[in-house]
């Protein structure tokens, strides 16, 4: 069975706070369509077609270069659309406890999930994930890895993530990176990521 596009759970315009409508659309009809297309491509009539998505990213140290990328780009994009909404919230029960108790409070958080964004060298990702120990830890990957994959510096569970590629904010923001993360936490999906934070319990 071939992998599809999914359906964003908003429109293009929906996040203007921070992304501008042409970017959403071109980020996922055109990035993440792409990466779909290369990905179904690339497993066409091997023993990879029939496992779901999950399994095969986790496998991607034994993957090829071309399941390996487009298969965590489909990923990691599908992931992304969830965790942002025109209506954002704040963290709050278990997920705020967890936060506050790891890193002090959610500023220090947010400082330093945005320090992982923005050291994140070229294209990649920052990550809060829940870590093979059970905690909470920030953590980054280059291009389209992440830390599920067994290749993953940092391994473990993610529950939040950030695309710090150029395509996701050059239109609006050029090369200002620092500038669309500040904008990116106005449409954080908390209520998302403290049911996945929920989910892993």
């Amino acid at each position: 069975m071939s992998f599809t596009l999914p359906e964003l759970p908003y429109g293009y315009n929906a996040l203007e706070a921070a992304i501008d409508a042409k970017t959403m659309e071109i980020h996922h009809s055109k990035h993440h369509n792409t990466y779909v297309t290369n990905l179904n491509n690339a497993i066409a009539d091997s023993e990879l077609e029939g496992q779901d998505l999950e399994t095969l990213v986790k496998q991607a140290g034994s993957l090829s270069a071309a399941v390996r990328n487009n298969g965590g780009g489909h990923w990691n994009h599908t992931f992304f659309w969830e965790l942002m909404t025109p209506n954002s919230t704040t963290p709050s029960g278990a997920l705020a406890t967890a936060i506050n108790s790891t890193f002090g409070d959610l500023e220090t958080f947010k400082t330093q999930f945005t320090q992982a964004g923005l050291t994140r060298f070229g294209s990649g990702w920052a990550w809060l994930i829940i870590n093979t120990s059970g905690q909470l830890q920030i953590t980054s990957t280059p291009n389209q890895d992440n830390p599920l994959m067994d290749i993953a510096e940092v391994k473990g569970t993610p529950i939040l993530g950030l695309d710090v590629w150029e395509h996701a904010y050059y239109l609006r923001y050029q090369n200002r990176r620092p500038d669309y993360i500040k904008a990116w936490w106005e449409v954080v999906n908390w209520d998302k990521v403290a049911q996945l934070y929920s989910d892993s319990q």
